[in-house]
């Protein structure tokens, strides 16, 4: 691989299997536990039990076919609509949905989500709520001005994105055109819940290099403001682990309210 050149997610993809390998697994090996799922899942917790974030329908809008990120979401949205932007994702989260040979495991993370909620003899029923509140996974296409085209969805109470944004924008410019498309499938009042990485310029999947676009917490919040946005919340872990995989400093979890 070359350490120069950098693949672009919304043109190359990335091997989803091999993304949940390095970054959401359960192996030994797997460096980023605190902060790829400890943090997003105990924030999420926090923010989703409080009962401030609350609603029908969640739209879920992020990179890769990660699903922990979604069990704080079950037990307060009854509708749960998966936006992807590759087949691949929607074909790997197609099978832990249906239960299908060849799924991911996911059990460390049900397991996790039952500890936060002092629910421990209750994983099998945590799973099978998630699956039973999501309704659709879509695929979405920023090229369009309504993304899920020709799908129309209704406006949702909430949208959760994680580590999207980075993957498909190159420029602050096209950051703010990509969340200001993410926020039209927001109602007024409704809320956002961002999760990202700061200062990172790529990660590592497989053999690729991918492209991150570098923001920091500043960038985030005057972007949010211009777009009507009210934060609510925000909370910045720095990096917790030692790998060459990627080059993030810290990770950002954001609770924005949108304006009318």
């Amino acid at each position: 691989m070359d350490s120069t050149t950098h693949t672009f997610y919304p043109i190359h993809g990335m091997d989803s299997r091999k993304h949940l390998d390095a970054y959401y697994s359960n192996k030994e090996d797997m460096v980023f536990a605190e902060d790829s799922l400890k943090f997003p899942m105990a924030n999420l917790h926090y923010q989703l039990s409080s009962g401030r974030v609350e609603g029908t329908l969640l739209i879920d809008i992020s990179v890769g076919s990660f699903i922990h990120h979604l069990y704080s979401a079950s037990n307060s949205f009854k509708k749960i609509v998966i936006l992807k932007f590759r087949e691949k994702c929607i074909m790997e989260m197609s099978r832990w949905l249906h239960d299908r040979t060849g799924a991911y495991d996911w059990s460390h993370t049900s397991s996790a989500a039952a500890e936060l909620e002092g629910t421990r003899d209750q994983l099998q029923e945590k799973e099978m709520r998630l699956r039973s509140s999501i309704m659709q996974i879509l695929k979405y296409d920023f090229e369009q001005e309504n993304i899920t085209s020709p799908v129309l969805l209704p406006l949702a109470d909430c949208i959760i994105s994680a580590w999207l944004l980075e993957a498909i924008s190159q420029s602050e410019d096209e950051y703010m055109k990509n969340l200001e498309k993410v926020s039209k499938l927001l109602k007024p009042g409704g809320h956002l819940l961002l999760i990202g990485t700061l200062d990172a310029t790529y990660v590592v999947v497989g053999e690729e290099r991918l492209h991150c676009f570098k923001y920091n917490e500043d960038f985030v919040k005057n972007i949010l403001g211009k777009l009507d946005f009210v934060i609510d919340y925000c909370a910045v872990q720095r990096r917790r682990n030692v790998s060459d995989l990627t080059d993030y400093n810290a990770i950002i979890f954001v609770v924005a309210r949108k304006g009318p």
